[in-house]
């Protein structure tokens, strides 16, 4: 369904000369330097496959994105999106993906959510039936029935989400875009978004690529990730794989009682996993994966916790871990 070979994306900037006479000269004769976004990412995703596209921040994920959904054109290789090349635009190309942002709007928002669904329905001309059958269906799941008539302006950061998650998968896409579709939203509001994306992936069976900051989306949601690093690809596998090789421990962070700081010394931590931080009346320690549990109920035991979280490590650190281990 999605085939990419050797995909590349160059940008041309301006080369800013320093200083004030450099400045000068920039308004007469301006240097170009030719940047690469993405440099020879090729991959291939079947049907009912989610994907998670992992990377940091300006490691080329959404540009790969915009050219799959035919937003922005490729400098070379080839991509094809159900048997179209994304940035000719084709209508029937067009009406059988969805592209959702998690930080662009794509509903209007001076109209409640159901009149720009009615606006939807005439753009893909979707049959009434199914046009009742479908909103019916993502209003249910996600709960928003009772704010299809307010305007979007006035909704919540979350419930905003939602009704743009309803707006994309309308017409039943085949292939959907997901692009931090959880970003900003609180926690509540992101184990809504992740059930209802699990739900929808097993009833529909759409071809999903997920970017995300957030592990917690790629853990619930996604087998399978694709790690670009500086336009390039770098690692495609399944998730349980890379998080075993190269992130074999999870950031344990407890919040101690007050007066709890001299404790900590003589509490023996070494034993629990490696001490990283310590003090402030807090500690946090990098505990193996398959021990922290028991680990983090002996830290419990040893100490008076008044509150522990346990958290993946860093993409950008999974990311670095990765090249390190390729460089070697």
């Amino acid at each position: 369904m999605i085939t990419v070979n050797e995909l590349r994306k160059s940008f041309f900037v301006h080369k800013k000369a320093p200083g004030f006479w450099g400045s000068v000269k920039s308004l007469v004769r301006r240097e170009q330097i030719e940047k690469e976004a993405v440099r020879g990412v090729s991959f291939e995703i079947g049907e009912g496959e989610i994907v998670g596209l992992l990377g940091a921040n300006g490691a080329g994920k959404t540009t790969v994105v915009k050219m799959l959904a035919g937003i922005i054109h490729p400098s070379g290789g080839e991509a094809r999106v159900l048997g179209h090349v994304p940035h000719e635009r084709d209508d029937r190309f067009r009406s059988q993906i969805a592209l959702i942002m998690g930080q662009k709007a794509q509903l209007w928002w001076d109209l409640p959510a159901a009149d720009c669904f009615l606006l939807l329905k005439e753009i893909y001309r979707i049959p009434d039936e199914r046009f009742r059958e479908n909103l019916d269906h993502l209003t249910d799941v996600l709960g928003v029935h009772d704010y299809l008539n307010v305007q979007v302006r006035r909704l919540s950061l979350g419930e905003r989400m939602k009704m743009e998650l309803i707006a994309a998968l309308l017409h039943d896409p085949r292939v959907v875009f997901l692009d931090e579709p959880t970003i900003g939203l609180d926690l509540s509001a992101q184990r809504a978004i992740r059930e209802f994306l699990t739900e929808y992936q097993q009833t529909r069976r759409p071809a999903t690529i997920l970017t995300s900051h957030y592990m917690e989306d790629i853990e619930h949601l996604c087998r399978r990730i694709i790690i670009i690093r500086e336009g390039e690809l770098v690692y495609d596998g399944l998730l349980e794989d890379v998080m075993r090789t190269y992130a074999p421990r999870k950031v344990v962070t407890a919040t101690l009682a007050e007066g709890a700081d001299g404790r900590v010394a003589e509490a023996g931590l070494g034993e629990l996993g490696e001490v990283t931080d310590a003090g402030g009346g807090r500690v946090r320690l990098l505990m193996a994966r398959s021990d922290v549990a028991r680990n983090a109920a002996r830290l419990m035991d040893v100490l008076p916790v008044i509150d522990l979280t346990i958290e993946e490590p860093d993409v950008g650190q999974v990311i670095e871990n990765i090249m390190t281990a390729r460089r070697s």
